[in-house]
């Protein structure tokens, strides 16, 4: 991975923030990249390098597209009209929601980019990157961007832009999702009279431990769903009510909502 990176230095916009500061800091720790190949840019001091002196800090986004090979844009969508860079057909790596590579293209003045969907996971590395490339980015830039996402998790080349604005709203959700369903999970559980920490114990290690299971077990979460109920056993009934009620539809529901907003159709 190392051999990837060589030489090549990269440019964090934003690289304090929550989304930058872990792929920088993961880079680091794993020796993706030496501090000397780190160029972080922020409106707040560098204190999350400071383990790390050789990454260079600045404040001006100019200077560091100067500094910079490659250059992550890691904002929100709103500040990319206010980025005031000349990439020069440098490499650019958008993490920006809600953001068309085109349109990044037009604002940065460069066709090498990458979009990518980043979610919260990545803190952990444990997130998930699929990521787009425009025609003009070339099979080693393609090297290098899997290289640097896959450091805070997994990372997928996408073949279609419209299949990253599906994954905004699906992936890109992060942790929102389960998060809900502990919520209901909690709720019930303290209705049921269960003392708060240890229905708060029972939900998390329930839905940490099997989504753990799950992905070890490699099965298609349908293939488990079906042979659960086909044990006919307490969860069994659980699992045929939440159906019936209409569980999918409401999911469902949620997603396409998601998307459209993700999409900019709503």
């Amino acid at each position: 991975m190392a051999d990837i990176s060589k030489g090549v230095v990269v440019g964090i916009i934003g690289g304090q923030g929550w989304m930058g500061r872990s792929l920088g800091l993961a880079w680091l720790e794993q020796g993706v990249l030496p501090p000397e190949q780190l160029v972080i840019s922020s409106r707040s001091d560098g204190e999350a390098y400071r383990d790390w002196p050789g990454v260079r800090c600045v404040r001006d986004n100019s200077e560091l597209a100067a500094l910079a090979d490659v250059i992550v844009l890691s904002i929100r969508p709103e500040d990319l009209a206010s980025v005031d860079i000349g990439a020069h057909d440098k490499l650019v790596i958008s993490l920006l929601a809600m953001a068309s590579s085109q349109e990044v293209s037009r604002r940065v003045g460069s066709r090498r980019v990458v979009r990518a969907m980043p979610n919260a996971a990545a803190e952990i590395r444990r997130g998930y990157f699929p990521w787009y490339a425009l025609q003009q980015v070339t099979e080693a830039d393609k090297r290098l961007v899997q290289a640097l996402l896959e450091s805070c998790g997994a990372a997928r080349e996408l073949p279609a832009e419209r299949d990253l604005d599906y994954l905004t709203a699906l992936s890109g959700a992060g942790p929102a999702y389960p998060a809900l369903l502990a919520q209901s999970m909690l709720a019930h559980a303290r209705q049921m009279g269960i003392a708060d920490d240890i229905a708060r114990e029972a939900v998390m290690q329930t839905l940490v431990g099997g989504s753990l299971l799950l992905e070890r077990l490699g099965d298609d979460p349908g293939d488990m769903v079906e042979r659960l109920i086909a044990y006919d056993g307490t969860t069994a009934k659980g699992l045929r009510t939440m159906i019936d009620e209409g569980i999918h539809q409401t999911i469902h529901r949620g997603l396409a909502a998601a998307h459209r907003a993700a999409s900019g159709s709503e």
